[in-house]
């Protein structure tokens, strides 16, 4: 599987931006997937991850309630729709595909099989 993140950019605090990240392969739909982000000087933090049927989610307590995440198993994509942004969430963000474990094992990088390239977000105050 290989993943491309897109969809970063730059944007003013409290504006939006949806990541997509495209998967390629025919067996997408059995991976648990997730969004990570690292800024500067940071390690890489987990942000959002998805079951492979979208039933299930899990959000880290930073992104609770401003950051959406989803999937289209037909179009091989995941989302990650994020709204009321903060300067906070300047980071590179990834996406990261896990078929086992999953979605608290994937928040918690284990199990993790591949990742994306990234994509910068840049948010001005």
């Amino acid at each position: 599987v290989q993943l491309q993140a897109s969809g970063g950019g730059l944007v003013q605090a409290g504006g939006s931006l949806r990541l997509s990240c495209a998967a390629s392969g025919r067996t997408f739909s059995s991976y648990y997937m997730g969004w990570f982000r690292q800024a500067p000087g940071k390690e890489r933090e987990f942000v959002a991850a998805i079951s492979w049927s979208g039933g299930g989610t899990y959000y880290a307590d930073s992104v609770k309630g401003r950051f959406t995440i989803s999937r289209d198993n037909a179009k091989n994509t995941v989302y990650l729709q994020m709204m009321s942004l903060k300067p906070e969430d300047t980071a590179v963000y990834y996406c990261a595909a896990a078929l086992t474990g999953g979605i608290v094992a994937v928040a918690n990088k284990r199990g993790i099989d591949y990742w994306g390239q990234g994509t910068q977000v840049t948010v001005s105050s």
